[in-house]
């Protein structure tokens, strides 16, 4: 959930926080972006992909520096709580010079907080080592108005992400069994369009079979979002091994085939059409600040953790260049897929059928485990914006009107539209921008302020971001605003052509 303090959970090393971030970070978006990099041009699109995942570090920086502003106003709260409590014991003890005391204990109340501070390393203060979720530091550092925005953004952040599944799903399904049974028996991949008109199997169309695949995808896995569903560990390394082998298996078939002079892409230097969905899927893709604290709190050593963030991200940039470079000059534009796997579903690519209908299959298996995970995100923040204190939800509100009102909207935009590569950009230009933009720049300002107001002026969080000057913040905002302008405008723009 987007609010909440929870458990911290098993220390790890920064070398395998490292490894989780990476696991985190390159997930559906990636599989989205050879087509997005075709369609903009490769030296646009490298110029941009690099551009947005230096924006991308900066603000994950601005949430580490949130999350120990935070961490060190809950240990200041709880030391003067405790104190307080000390006091009542005094003064109710019956001491005998206890007009003393509560003199010396006023004097001492009005000397706080930076006295307290001056006596603790503020070093120590600043620690990361309780897991405070974004939004929990949006109420510890937003007004009303920006606890609520921060809510509508990442409920609208996450319906986005579940209508990108439930499309991916059965437009894998769709794709490998209308070929298996119809004329094309390994052409996914080929130079053949398919329209959604055209027959699967039978007098039934190809749409009709997706819409099919979608109706059992949301009976078999809706039914969680009515419960409690939590990722296992085992689950995890099961999805991430899986994840790693398709996406290497890809590159390295790519590659075979473009050393076999066998390559059929020639790709564009540049295509401004294109720059929408490439800036979606890039914002979608390099998307991770929402879960940073999960991943951040339980690394046991913090001190070079910028260091180590800004090495992962290095690592992603180079993957996913080299991912979407092969793909371009190894496939022609016009037959690059929406999601990449399904190129490699094609005879004459992949001449194993296991490996065909494993890359054909690997979202299916993937995205399946997620989703239920991410609906009961969803559901959860629904019933904490509406949450008031003290308040209890009725039985008819909480187990069936929240789950029916996460499920249903991202399954009637699936039933609309398969576009997979609109679909993550719209979500990631809009919803990914406020999550990743926005919301950083505004809490590291917000932390700021409250952690001199506080501590004063004097205390040094240990985890500052390097982009520590206010003009990164200012520029931050100003762009995440510019992206919301420009994207509008882009698709207002095309619109009014068609």
């Amino acid at each position: 959930m987007a609010g909440g303090i929870t458990d911290t959970g098993e220390l790890y090393s920064p070398y395998v926080g490292l490894v989780y971030m990476f696991n985190l970070i390159v997930g559906t978006g990636a599989l989205t972006m050879p087509k997005a990099f075709a369609t903009a041009g490769w030296l646009v699109s490298l110029i941009l992909l690099m551009f947005l995942g230096f924006m991308s570090y900066m603000t994950t920086t601005f949430v580490v520096e949130a999350m120990a502003a935070a961490n060190a106003q809950l240990r200041w709260k709880r030391m003067e709580k405790r104190k307080e409590d000390d006091e009542d014991e005094d003064s109710s003890s019956g001491v005998s010079d206890s007009d003393v005391l509560l003199q010396d204990g006023y004097e001492r109340a009005e000397t706080r907080p930076i006295l307290s501070v001056q006596r603790r390393s503020s070093a120590n203060i600043f620690e990361i080592t309780e897991r405070v979720e974004m939004g929990q530091m949006a109420s510890m550092f937003f007004n009303k108005v920006g606890v609520n925005l921060f809510y509508f953004c990442i409920i609208i952040y996450l319906y986005g992400d579940l209508a990108i599944y439930a499309a991916a799903v059965p437009v894998s399904l769709m794709q490998v069994t209308c070929s298996v049974t119809g004329n094309h028996s390994c052409s996914v991949g080929d130079s053949t369009k398919y329209n959604d008109t055209d027959k699967c199997w039978g007098p039934i169309r190809r749409i009709d079979a997706y819409r099919l695949y979608l109706a059992a995808f949301t009976l078999l896995l809706g039914p969680f979002t009515f419960f409690n569903v939590q990722k296992t560990k085992y689950l995890q390394i099961m999805t991430s091994l899986m994840r790693w082998i398709a996406f290497i298996l890809m590159i390295i078939l790519a590659l075979i085939r473009i050393s076999r002079g066998q390559a059929e892409g020639h790709p564009s230097m540049a295509q401004l059409s294109g720059i929408r969905n490439l800036f979606g899927v890039c914002v979608y893709s390099f998307m991770c600040q929402h879960s940073l604290p999960s991943l951040i709190t339980p690394i046991s050593k913090k001190k070079h953790v910028n260091k180590l963030v800004l090495l992962d991200y290095i690592l992603i940039l180079a993957f996913y260049s080299l991912l979407s470079f092969t793909a371009i000059y190894c496939f022609r534009n016009d037959t690059l897929m929406d999601m990449y796997t399904l190129n490699f579903t094609d005879c004459d690519i992949v001449s194993v059928a296991f490996i065909r209908y494993f890359l054909g299959l690997f979202p299916v298996f993937t995205i399946s485990t997620n989703f239920p995970i991410i609906a009961v995100t969803l559901r959860n923040n629904w019933k904490t914006l509406f949450h008031r204190e003290g308040g209890t939800y009725p039985w008819l509100v909480d187990r069936i009107v929240f789950p029916a009102i996460t499920l249903i909207p991202p399954v009637l935009v699936a039933f609309c539209t398969h576009d997979l590569e609109s679909l993550v950009g719209i979500t990631g230009a809009y919803a990914g921008n406020g999550i990743q933009y926005l919301i950083p720049a505004f809490l590291a300002y917000c932390s700021r302020k409250d952690t001199q107001l506080v501590f004063g002026s004097g205390t040094v969080n240990k985890h500052l971001s390097p982009f520590r000057h206010s003009f990164w913040i200012v520029f931050v905002l100003i762009w995440g605003f510019s992206c919301f302008v420009f994207v509008t405008a882009n698709i207002v723009l095309s619109e009014s052509k068609l």
